[in-house]
């Protein structure tokens, strides 16, 4: 077996939930009648990267569970620019760590101590402690 490199939490948000995140809004925002080249722009990123969310080959690593996917339908109705692209971002890692599914996918993809709680380490409502 592999060892599992050890991964901050943040590291596993930037690696993995939001790469997923950008893809499933970026889907949500054209099913919403919105241009690729225009979804490109809003999220700052290339029309190439939209292309490899649609044909499953970018952010296909996280798993989001229905609640989570209901929070980024909601959140792509209320994208019109970058601002509020960024507000919604940061509203779904809030979601994310308050639901602890960002434990979930820390264990998946890093050597995590068993003992480890978010309660400890910080990674809950209300942020870091």
């Amino acid at each position: 077996m592999v060892n599992k490199a050890v991964l901050h939490p943040q590291e596993i948000e930037t690696f993995y939930i939001i790469p997923t995140l950008r893809k499933h809004l970026a889907l949500a925002l054209i099913q919403q009648g919105k241009m690729q080249k225009d979804v490109a722009t809003l999220l700052g990123i290339n029309s190439a990267a939209i292309s490899q969310y649609r044909s499953n080959k970018r952010g296909k690593n996280v798993e989001f569970p229905e609640l989570i996917i209901n929070n980024i339908n909601e959140s792509a109705k209320k994208i019109t620019d970058q601002h509020t692209y960024f507000k919604e971002i940061q509203y779904l890692l809030k979601v994310i760590r308050d639901t602890k599914f960002l434990c979930q996918i820390h264990h998946q993809f890093s050597s995590v101590p068993s003992d480890c709680h978010p309660e400890k380490v910080g990674c809950f409502k209300g942020g870091y402690i």
